[in-house]
C-alpha cells in the first residue's frame, strides 16, 4: 500500500493520512438496491478492521449485526456533556469505490492529469483526465498544497473516510496525550449513509452521546447546521408494444412518453442550474423500453413549504399529462427521506459557537453555510441528538476529480482536539 504521509508532517497528520490509506483500501461502495444493511458486505470488512484499530488504542468498542462501530474513549475530567463524533465508511455507488490509486501530488495551479500513469492513457486509448480550475475554480486557493487525488478510474473515498480516519486520528492523539483535559469521547461509524438509510438502525441511546457532530463536511472552515429536506420519487410509464411496421395508431412508446415527463420538469431548477438556498429536482436515473419506463428523481429544498409545493408539482403533471393521454400510463411514488436540522439544532447553538472557536484556534475562519445534501446528523437530530456537521477537507465528493487538501485534513484533526475541550 503507498504511504501518503511523509517525514515532515506532524504526527497527528501522519496518523490521519496513515488511517486515511488503509480505509480506502475498502471498497465500501453503497447498494441502494440491496435491501439489507449493509448493503455491501465490504462495509462489514471495513468495520471490522476499524475495531481492531480502536482496540488497539485501547478503546471499549463493538461492531453491531448492521456494521454499525460504536467505542467510547473515556473522559480524563469531569465534562457537562458526552459529546459524540460520527463518519461513515460507505462511498457513493455514482462512481467506483473499488481499487483505488490514490497518491499525494503538490498541487502547482497547472492543469493536473489523474490518469498520466495509467495504461489506457499512454497507450492512447483513454482521453487525458484533468483537474483544472477551468472546471473546478476552488482549486485556485490551493496552489501550493499538497492534494491527494486518484488516477481518475474511482473516486477517491474521502466521503466520508476522510472523516473516519480524522476522528481516529484524534482520538490517537488524545490516548497520548492524557494532559489534554475531555470528557467521554462516544464514536460512531455508520453503514449507507450515502444511500440515505445511515442513521436508520443507529441506537442513539446505546451510543451515550449528549451532542454529537458529524464529520461530513468538505471545505476547509464548512460548518453546517442547515441542509435540505429530501425526498425520492419514481415515475412508472406504461407503454404498449406493437411491430413498428404496424404500429400507427396502436403504439404507445413508453420511452417517448418518459421523454415528455422530463421535458416538462421546470428547466432552472436542476442542480446545475442552482446554488446556495435553491432547491431542485434531480434526473438521478432513467430505464426502460417501448413497453414501460421509469425515471428516478431526488427532490430538494430547505424551506418546508417549496419542499411540500415541489412534490405536489410532480404528482400534479402526472396528473395533467394522464388526462392529456386519456389514459393512467403514468403513476408516481414519492418517499421522503430526511428534513433539515435546522429546528432541531436551534436550542443548541452554542454547539455551533464551540465549534467556530475550535476553528479560530487553529487558524481557521469558520464558514456557517448550508448542505446541499444531506447526513446522519440530519436524521440523527430528529432521533433526538443534535449532530452539526464539520468539515474534513475533500471537495468534489462522489466522482473521478474527488480530491482531499493535506494541510486541510491536519485543520480538522487539530480542530477536533480543541473542540473536544469546549465540552467540559
Amino acid at each position: 500500500m503507498t504511504s501518503l504521509s511523509s517525514a515532515n508532517d506532524s504526527k497527528i497528520l501522519r496518523y490521519a493520512l496513515d488511517y486515511f490509506a488503509h480505509y480506502i483500501s475498502y471498497a465500501t461502495t453503497s447498494d441502494p438496491h440491496n435491501p439489507a444493511c449493509p448493503s455491501n458486505p465490504k462495509i462489514f470488512e471495513l468495520a471490522q478492521h476499524i475495531l481492531a484499530d480502536l482496540k488497539e488504542l485501547g478503546l471499549e468498542a463493538r461492531v453491531d449485526d448492521h456494521a454499525y462501530v460504536y467505542a467510547t474513549l473515556p473522559g480524563n475530567t469531569k465534562a457537562r456533556y458526552s459529546l459524540g463524533l460520527i463518519s461513515h465508511m460507505d462511498t457513493s455507488p455514482d462512481m467506483s469505490g473499488a481499487d483505488i490509486k490514490a497518491r499525494r501530488v503538490t498541487y502547482t495551479g497547472n492543469p493536473l492529469i489523474l490518469n498520466a500513469d495509467h495504461p489506457a492513457y499512454q497507450t492512447g486509448e483513454e482521453d487525458a483526465l484533468i483537474l483544472d480550475e477551468a472546471s473546478f475554480p476552488a482549486l485556485a486557493d490551493l496552489r501550493g498544497q499538497d492534494l491527494i487525488v486518484t488516477d481518475g478510474h474511482s473516486l477517491l473515498g474521502a466521503d466520508d473516510k476522510a472523516g473516519i480516519a480524522e476522528i481516529m486520528a484524534t482520538v490517537k492523539y488524545l490516548v497520548e496525550h492524557p494532559e489534554i483535559p475531555h470528557g467521554d469521547i462516544q464514536i460512531a461509524f455508520t453503514p449507507d449513509e450515502e444511500i440515505g438509510l445511515g442513521a436508520d438502525l443507529f441506537d442513539v441511546q446505546a451510543f451515550g452521546a449528549d451532542l454529537a457532530f458529524t464529520m461530513d463536511g468538505a471545505r476547509l472552515g464548512e460548518m453546517e447546521s442547515e441542509n435540505f429536506n429530501a425526498a425520492s420519487a419514481r415515475i412508472r410509464v406504461q407503454g404498449r408494444s406493437v411491430h413498428p411496421g404496424s404500429a400507427k395508431n396502436q403504439m404507445r412508446n413508453a420511452l417517448t412518453f418518459a421523454a415528455e415527463f422530463i421535458l416538462a420538469m421546470p428547466e432552472a431548477e436542476k442542480p446545475e442550474c442552482t446554488d446556495n438556498y435553491e432547491g431542485f429536482y434531480h434526473l438521478t436515473d432513467v430505464s426502460g423500453n417501448v413497453e414501460q419506463a421509469q425515471l428516478d428523481y431526488i427532490i430538494r429544498d430547505f424551506d418546508a413549504a417549496n419542499f411540500a409545493r415541489r412534490k405536489q408539482y410532480m404528482q400534479d403533471l402526472v396528473d395533467s399529462l394522464n388526462a392529456q393521454k386519456g389514459d393512467k400510463i403514468f403513476s408516481i411514488e414519492i418517499q421522503d427521506s430526511y428534513y433539515n436540522m435546522k429546528e432541531k439544532i436551534a436550542p443548541y447553538v452554542f454547539m455551533l459557537d464551540y465549534a467556530r472557536e475550535a476553528m479560530e484556534a487553529c487558524g481557521v475562519q469558520a464558514l456557517d453555510r448550508p448542505i446541499r445534501g444531506g447526513t446522519d446528523g440530519a436524521q440523527l437530530s430528529y432521533k433526538g441528538l443534535p449532530c452539526p456537521n464539520l468539515f474534513v477537507g475533500g471537495d468534489n465528493y462522489h466522482g473521478r476529480y474527488e480530491y482531499l487538501v493535506v494541510p486541510t485534513m491536519e485543520k480538522a484533526c487539530l480542530m477536533l482536539v480543541e473542540l473536544v475541550q469546549k465540552f467540559i
